[in-house]
């Protein structure tokens, strides 16, 4: 396995995280295309493990906390460490080191950089980005909000603990009409498929359904919107769990729709 610095020749892949193969991740749009365009000229960094023969079978990518979910200053932000878990493509390669190595390699690297720390977010339940991975590598606990935990590791002893922007209210529902508001970062392709999903959707049933977007792309948006990346039907979370596929997300809105014309 190496670990090297994403190049042009593998950003595609990146893209759709490492999931060539997946005809869901083509649904996503260009959010993460343009994202990235945004922020690798703001110190956003990528790296990938590959394998012997070459294939990105996992990746890392962080970036200047100031461009992130939290607040801090002088820390990078560790968006998400991906190792391919599916059979699909180059298999499952999960539960060899791949995310220790892509982890110690960003610690390396913020280091080298300047950085008095770096921080992490995991989620309490055992499935992807677990608080408790980040934890027997040597992270704290510093903020949490719901099942999300901000944790973090500090390399110098002035470094400042970050915390979690503060969450906003639930958007408002349009009088009248069947609402979705959707909040788009572009960082993570399944938080864009989501939105394309409920974009077309909402476009499918006609003018009594009000599709708001807001562009969370900015850290300043964020702040003001108490949002990242997250769609509301009438104000109720749409996503609970895994991605809800087109037809589940349209079957919602539709019955939403009825009972409005009722």
């Amino acid at each position: 396995m190496e670990i090297v610095d994403l190049s042009p020749d593998y950003e595609g892949t990146y893209f759709r995280c490492l999931e060539d193969w997946s005809d869901e991740m083509a649904e996503a749009g260009g959010h993460k295309r343009r994202w990235y365009g945004k922020m690798r000229d703001r110190g956003l960094r990528v790296k990938l493990a590959l394998d012997g023969r070459g294939r990105p079978v996992g990746m890392i990518q962080y970036l200047p906390i100031e461009h992130s979910t939290a607040l801090g200053s002088d820390l990078y932000m560790i968006l998400c460490v991906w190792v391919h878990g599916h059979e699909e493509g180059v298999g499952n390669q999960q539960g060899h080191g791949v995310g220790a190595a892509l982890l110690e390699a960003a610690e390396r690297d913020a280091v080298a950089l300047g950085a008095k720390g770096i921080a992490a977010w995991g989620v309490v339940l055992p499935f992807w980005m677990r608080a408790k991975w980040f934890k027997r590598h040597g992270y704290r606990s510093v903020d949490r909000q719901g099942m999300a935990v901000l944790v973090w590791k500090p390399f110098t002893d002035d470094a400042v603990p970050p915390r979690w922007i503060e969450r906003g209210p639930r958007p408002m529902p349009v009088a009248g009409k069947v609402t979705v508001a959707a909040y788009i970062n572009g960082w993570c392709p399944v938080q864009n498929l989501i939105y394309e999903r409920a974009k077309r959707a909402a476009a499918s049933l006609g003018d009594d359904v009000v599709f708001e977007s807001y562009d969370t792309s900015e850290q300043s948006a964020m702040i003001a919107c108490g949002q990242a990346d997250c769609v509301y039907l009438d104000g109720k979370t749409l996503q609970k769990g895994p991605p809800p596929s087109y037809d589940r997300i349209h079957k919602r809105m539709a019955a939403r729709l009825e009972k409005l014309r009722r």
